[in-house]
């Protein structure tokens, strides 16, 4: 698979990554839904043996849950994947969970992390969310004493704005930011990736495939079948009459993939890695068929002539929901 180097640090990063949400399993407010732990074990395993040389997690995926599989996962490997984890989503002894970007719940968060996950450094350690806000210049001067600490190796944020990264850039050098991008959510198209080129950030973007939309699965009975803990049901893209809209935006994107002997899963992966400015994309799996089928995303070059033809689509969409 193709790899891009991360901004001004030393790793190489597949252009695909393996998010593990979903394998945080059941039970807390941002649930997929239950998972089993041996099809998570078994999905990890075989996205490595695919090519794929990191892994995104985070703490509040399943409350520790995500990382602690992770750290099960790759325990003993001679070589162990990138690991990309976070920090400020913390929660109480009830699963409710808050932000916090004080210096001291940081460094309890990177303690619990390591110990999780097994490892001595984290090589890619991010703010998850910058909130509260006015705390982001104190927890990343945390971050930088954990980098100068060796704790962790490089710093990065994510769900950051530009006016937020410049004000924390004057402290510490960002590696890179984490924000959504997929045809239904093409905010940092305006302004965010000319800033990270210009600045030398890498670009790690989330939820290429808008958590299943864009992989041509999702029907309105599938979606009245979600389990009651899974946090799409409350997704306005999951509900009317968005979730109309974007069935039908999926049906006109199926012959651009067809044509191409290519799936709509690997279509909406490729989509956000014609960008040279994208560093790279996670890409969630829960089941080893699944990242089977999205890992061969990470060599398809769309042509100009598919652009295109996803540009007018999307021209299209997008007059269809200011009519919403």
């Amino acid at each position: 698979m193709r790899t891009r180097k991360l901004s001004y640090t030393d790793l190489n990063l597949t252009v695909i990554g393996l998010g593990t949400w979903a394998i945080g399993g059941g039970g807390w407010k941002f649930a997929w839904g239950p998972q089993e732990d041996k099809k998570s074990i078994a999905t990890i395993r075989h996205a490595l043996e695919l090519g794929i040389n990191w892994i995104d997690t985070a703490p509040v995926y399943g409350l520790g849950h995500s990382e602690k599989i992770v750290g099960e996962t790759i325990k003993g490997l001679t070589n162990k994947p990138i690991i990309a984890t976070k920090c400020s989503r913390v929660w109480d002894s009830s699963g409710n969970i808050s932000g916090c970007l004080k210096k001291d719940s940081i460094r309890r968060e990177v303690e619990a992390s390591l110990k999780r996950l097994g490892v001595d450094v984290i090589e890619l350690y991010q703010i998850h969310w910058p909130v509260p806000e006015e705390d982001i210049e104190e927890a990343w001067e945390t971050i930088a004493s954990l980098v100068e600490e060796k704790m962790i190796r490089y710093a990065g944020v994510s769900n950051f704005n530009v006016e937020q990264l410049r004000r924390i850039q004057q402290i510490h050098p960002v590696a890179s930011l984490q924000p959504p991008y997929s045809m239904l959510e093409r905010g940092i198209e305006k302004e965010t990736l000319d800033f990270c080129a210009q600045n030398n950030i890498g670009v790690v973007v989330y939820s290429p495939m808008q958590k299943g939309l864009l992989t041509g699965k999702v029907t309105r009975k599938w979606v009245k079948n979600l389990p009651a803990d899974d946090h799409r049901r409350q997704d306005r893209r999951f509900q009317e009459p968005e979730l109309s809209a974007n069935l039908k935006f999926v049906e006109a994107l199926r012959p651009i993939a067809e044509k191409n002997g290519r799936t709509l899963a690997q279509l909406a992966i490729a989509w956000v890695l014609r960008r040279a400015k994208v560093t790279a994309a996670i890409v969630g799996a829960r089941d080893p068929s699944q990242i089977e089928e999205t890992v061969q995303a990470g060599d398809w070059i769309l042509s100009a002539e598919d652009i295109a033809a996803i540009d007018r689509l999307l021209e299209g969409r997008s007059l269809n929901r200011e009519k919403m």
